[in-house]
């Protein structure tokens, strides 16, 4: 039974998209434009910095440093 509902149903599904009508293609007017190529020519005022830039290997070098400091207390002692 429930194969033949599903049967039924694909046929309607497929009867129902075949009835509509499709809409009338609507003609598009097509506007002709040229190109124009026209470049502008812009000044561009370069400056000669000496500035320094530190690269460290590792990300956060500098707060890994800090954070890697040592105590007195941090030290073994001997028995």
């Amino acid at each position: 039974m429930k194969t033949i509902l599903t049967l039924i149903f694909i046929l309607f599904i497929g009867v129902a998209a075949q009835a509509n009508n499709g809409a009338a293609e609507v003609k598009i007017e097509t506007v002709a434009m040229s190109i124009v190529t026209a470049t502008a020519k812009q000044e561009v005022a370069v400056k000669n910095e000496n500035s320094v830039a530190r690269l460290y290997m590792f990300k956060n070098s500098k707060i890994t440093k800090a954070l890697s400091f040592s105590t007195k207390l941090n030290k073994a002692k001997l028995a």
